[in-house]
């Protein structure tokens, strides 16, 4: 049977429902969404759910400024149903000497237009504490604050040896899974469908799109085609006969209760910004190094371990991130798990929550999950027209798809559409990489910006 439709969006994650919410909002009409699996199940429901308009690439932070306008309206329209606030996310450092350097990255960010920083080393400074809920009424930009009385005045859990905190505040989290509800729903009243099947091939003819053949036997007609296949990228656009430049990484998150309380239930997204080796006791540590498989424990660790709390009301749980091994593989379902990962969050975040020493001898039960990262070498998405008429791409939104899903998703709808396109478009346009010098460039990128 061959059905009609003008466009197929391959892939209902997060990137996927945003380009049909903004296609649909923007007048396009037969929208297909096909994917095998239940919308937002696959890799957009594995993120810390958090977002920040803090990035040392001005195309990104541009693109995230838009993002976060973008998901305040729809908060504001929907009585913040996705329960978005600014708490902002907290880079915390116990080294004086990465103090000037902290500073003078700030400045550069604020000066690409993330607003103003601010720095305060008294108790009588007019710094502003974040609330716990909504994000009305806050301010843009950063805090600097420097000394341990004055962060452990507003963050008392935190460990006596930090120096100085970077606290980002157009920054927070909010639930995924009601966002992109609400995109879906809103698209589907739009006149989207949506597909249960898996796009097996896309079909071309006179070097334009023409259709796609479903797993369930359907074959339907299309010009336009959409690949937003998230880890599946790659393949899709093989169908295609386009090599898309993007890898998956692994990453994992271990949620757990903390009936202690030891990160505030009011905290900010907390970042321990420094390198590290584990806490181990002499004789663990004599052991694990005799161990040729569990030596690497006692070695040093990458900056980057973060937490925050999950949950409202009594809620004791808490979320944990820590990517100490990079780990690039093809995507396979379900991921493989790191049984050590747990405990490795846990004692790497005492460093900065001492609280924390207190699990060591009965860690707290974990619930561990993870999913892939599917990044460019530079770390900026894709979003726009491929080299085949009639095909697109979006996706390529590493560990940053939530926040950068309504912007994307606009900006792919404005291609399509033929509307005018924002002043970041070229940075994030499949076409940069014709450019041999922007190909170069990405070779010896200087900041990804990525946790």
């Amino acid at each position: 049977m061959i059905r009609n439709h003008q466009i197929v969006i391959c892939g209902a994650g997060i990137s996927g429902v945003s380009a049909a919410y903004f296609l649909a909002k923007a007048g396009a009409k037969d929208i297909l969404l096909v994917d095998e699996r239940p919308p937002l199940t696959l890799t957009s429901d594995r993120s810390t759910e958090c977002y920040r308009n803090w990035w040392p690439d001005a195309e990104m932070l541009a693109l995230m400024n838009r993002s976060i306008d973008l998901m305040e309206s729809l908060a504001d329209e929907s009585g913040n149903a996705f329960h978005m606030n600014r708490r902002g996310y907290l880079y915390v450092t116990s080294d004086k000497n990465k103090i000037p350097d902290l500073i003078e990255r700030s400045k550069r960010t604020s000066n690409l237009g993330a607003g103003q920083l601010r720095i305060y080393s008294s108790d009588n400074s007019a710094y502003l504490p974040a609330l716990s809920e909504g994000f009305h009424d806050q301010p843009a930009g950063a805090d600097i604050l420097l000394g341990n009385d004055l962060i452990r005045k507003h963050f008392p859990y935190l460990t006596e040896d930090a120096v100085a905190a970077l606290h980002v505040r157009r920054a927070g989290w909010l639930s995924a899974q009601q966002l992109g509800m609400i995109l879906l729903e809103t698209a589907r009243r739009l006149g989207v469908g949506f597909e249960s099947a898996r796009v097996e091939a896309v079909e071309t003819a006179n070097g334009r799109v023409s259709g796609v053949k479903l797993s369930n036997g359907e074959h339907i007609a299309c010009s336009i085609f959409v690949n937003a296949a998230g880890p599946y990228l790659k393949p899709v656009g093989r169908m295609l006969g386009l090599e898309i430049p993007v890898y998956t990484e692994l990453h994992l998150k271990v949620a757990f209760k903390d009936p202690l309380g030891v990160v505030g239930r009011d905290a900010p997204l907390l970042i321990w910004d420094d390198a590290q080796s584990l806490p181990w006791t002499n004789d663990e540590r004599e052991a694990l190094a005799e161990d040729a498989e569990t030596k690497w424990l006692t070695e040093p660790f990458p900056a980057g371990a973060h937490t925050r709390p999950e949950g409202a009301g009594e809620s004791q749980t808490v979320l944990m991130l820590w990517e100490y091994k990079t780990r690039v593989l093809e995507p396979i379902f379900p991921p493989p798990l790191d049984e050590q990962y747990p405990e490795i969050a846990i004692r790497g975040m005492s460093a900065m929550l001492p609280g924390l020493k207190q699990y060591f001898n009965k860690m707290p039960r974990p619930q561990l999950d993870g999913g892939y990262y599917t990044r460019t070498r530079e770390n900026r998405l894709l979003a726009g027209p491929l080299s085949m008429e009639g095909a697109y791409i979006i996706g390529a939104v590493s560990g940053y798809g939530i926040m950068s899903a309504c912007a994307a998703g606009e900006l792919l709808a404005a291609y399509v559409t033929g509307k005018t396109l924002p002043c970041y478009a070229s940075a994030f346009s499949p076409a940069r990489y014709d450019d041999p010098e922007y190909t170069k460039t990405t070779e010896n990128w200087d900041d990804s910006g990525q946790l």
